[in-house]
């Protein structure tokens, strides 16, 4: 008998058309009366969808704080820290993508800490060890209402992007996943098809390297398999994209995907879309569909057990040879590719050649390359890998 342990943390789930009805029982229940809404400049403007959250939350709207930028930049979130602390808030709920819940719970952190963004983020000693400081500050409760389908609904991570430096400082507080998520059509509905793509991608890569990664259970490979399962059905078809239906199992396989990567962690797509996203503007769904192949041929070797869970779960027929689930990944996944129009290339979407080093090295030093399934030993091999992708 294998031992393993499989802790599910807590969450709230509400969907469909009746669930933001369920908000102000939510907000009640953790006694919050002065909730602060994050969401874009977009979606702030009057008659946007957010007045639907706005008036779920009855006289609980303490206000509403537009600054959300993409890749969650380090100024914004400070900015909605001190917004935060201005407010006298005592709860958050992100109205948007991954950006908004990133930026909702790094500036709860940053509110209750009391302390600058680096220190308070992992870091690598001189060994190369990667270490998170402990945040035990009490955070105020994060609620979700999300209008993409991302993994970062159900996470406890927080990568804020420092535009000065060009780094990501990952924050790392299990307080602040989400009690709550409302996943009501009209907020899905708001988003561009595009983002709801490349989130959807962001999935696609994450649940692939999860079922290959060194860590998981077999309850983490049941959800990774079934939300492959729902991106296979509904992602390939763009003409069904806007159908709320679709994105609302869109956003079920995000959930269970950010549920099970919980216990496997992720691999070198992943280091590499974070290394590459906030840089150059790229969204990470698409950078991580552009590196995945090559990240797939990298592991090949490493990985046939997880690609084989991946094969089945994609509904990918067995074939001969000895790298045959992984060509049969690879080769399923680039007719998506095509189909969605996405770029498939670094140089399609900016990242200069003479980039890579850099790029590399700075992802050498990210939490999530632990789990790979081949061991990176230098930059130098992550260098390869962007190459083929260039």
């Amino acid at each position: 008998m294998r031992s393993f342990q499989h802790i599910t943390p807590a969450l709230r789930l509400y969907h469909g058309p009746d669930s933001l009805g369920s908000l102000a029982r939510e907000l009640e229940r953790v006694k919050s009366r002065r909730a602060v809404i994050f969401c874009g400049s977009s979606l702030g403007r009057p008659g946007s969808p957010v007045d639907l959250v706005r008036s779920a939350m009855g006289d609980r709207c303490a206000g509403v704080f537009t600054g959300v930028r993409a890749h969650s930049p380090l100024p914004s979130v400070e900015a909605a820290a001190r917004e935060l602390k201005r407010l006298e808030a005592d709860a958050a709920i992100a109205v948007g993508g991954g950006s908004a819940i990133v930026t909702a719970r790094a500036a709860s952190i940053l509110a209750a800490e009391e302390g600058d963004a680096r220190a308070l983020s992992t870091s690598q000693d001189e060994s190369g060890r990667l270490k998170s400081p402990k945040l035990l500050a009490p955070k105020m409760p994060q609620f979700v209402v999300p209008t993409t389908p991302t993994t970062a609904m159900v996470k406890a991570g927080s990568a804020v992007f420092d535009p000065v430096s060009g780094e990501r400082l990952a924050l790392f507080d299990p307080k602040t996943r989400a009690q709550s998520i409302f996943m009501h059509p009209a907020l899905l509905g708001s988003a561009p098809s595009a983002l709801v793509v490349s989130a959807s991608l962001d999935t696609l890569a994450l649940a692939i390297e999860g079922l290959t990664s060194r860590s998981g259970d077999p309850i983490a490979d049941a959800l990774l398999m079934h939300a492959l399962r729902l991106l296979a059905l509904h992602l390939p078809n763009q003409a069904l994209h806007q159908d709320p239906l679709v994105r609302g199992e869109l956003m079920l396989a995000a959930v269970l995907c950010g549920q099970g990567t919980d216990h496997t962690g992720a691999g070198i797509a992943t280091v590499l879309g974070h290394a590459i996203g906030g840089r150059y503007e790229v969204e990470n769904g698409v950078t991580k569909a552009i590196v995945l192949p090559s990240t797939l041929h990298f592991n090949a070797d490493a990985a046939k057990p997880g690609l084989e869970k991946v094969a089945v779960s994609l509904g990918l027929a067995p074939g001969p040879g000895k790298d045959a689930p992984a060509t049969r990944i690879i080769n399923a996944i680039e007719a998506v590719f095509r189909e969605l129009g996405i770029p498939r290339r670094l140089r399609d979407v900016g990242v200069p050649r003479e980039a890579l080093p850099g790029i590399a090295a700075s992802a050498m030093v990210d939490w999530f390359l632990r789990g790979n399934p081949r061991t990176v030993r230098d930059a130098s091999e992550l260098v390869q890998v962007l190459q083929e992708a260039w």
